[in-house]
C-alpha cells in the first residue's frame, strides 16, 4: 500500500511538471512579438516587460513561475506591464530582436528589458540583482518592477 501511494504521488508530480506550458516559444518571430506587445502597451497605457531567455534556463523558468504564482508580483506586472518572454536559444537566437533590444544577452539569462509605450528601451536589468538563495527575492523583484512602472518613470521625467 505504501509503495502504491508513493508511486501515485510520483506519477502525479511528473504529470504536473510535464503538463506545464513553457513560457518561451522558439518558433515565433520575436520582432513581431515585441511590436505587438508595444502596440498593446500603448493602448493600455503600460510598459512592456521583456524577459529574454529560454526554456533551457532554470533561472528563466523560476522567474516566470514567480511572476505567475506570487500575487504581489503578479499584481504589479498585470497593472503596469505587457509581459512577454522572448526566446534566445541555440535553435533561434532571434538576432534581429536582440539588436532591437540593444543586445541584452551580454548580461546573462534571464535578462529583463523595459520598453516604454512607444517601444523605446528605457532599462535593461541583469537578473542576478533579484536573486536570493536558489530563487528570486519577492522584495527585490517587486522593487525592480515598481521602480520602472510607467507612473514611477513619468514622475521623474522632465
Amino acid at each position: 500500500m505504501k509503495k502504491l501511494i508513493l508511486f501515485s504521488a510520483f506519477v502525479f508530480v511528473a504529470l504536473c511538471c510535464f503538463s506545464q506550458t513553457k513560457p518561451y516559444n522558439e518558433d515565433i518571430d520575436a520582432v513581431e512579438q515585441i511590436n505587438s506587445a508595444v502596440k498593446q502597451a500603448k493602448a493600455e497605457q503600460k510598459y512592456v516587460l521583456v524577459q529574454v531567455g529560454g526554456n533551457w534556463c532554470p533561472w528563466c523558468l523560476r522567474f516566470a513561475e514567480l511572476a505567475q504564482s506570487n500575487e504581489a508580483i503578479k499584481n504589479v506586472i498585470d497593472s503596469n506591464y505587457v509581459y512577454i518572454h522572448v526566446n534566445y536559444s541555440k535553435k533561434n537566437k532571434n538576432e534581429k530582436a536582440m539588436a532591437m533590444l540593444d543586445n541584452p544577452t551580454r548580461f546573462g539569462f534571464p535578462v529583463f528589458v523595459i520598453l516604454d509605450e512607444n517601444g523605446k528601451r528605457i532599462h535593461t536589468q541583469n537578473s542576478v540583482y533579484l536573486e536570493e538563495g536558489k530563487g528570486y527575492s519577492e522584495k527585490l523583484a517587486k522593487e525592480f518592477l515598481e521602480i520602472w512602472m510607467p507612473t514611477a518613470v513619468k514622475t521623474i521625467k522632465r
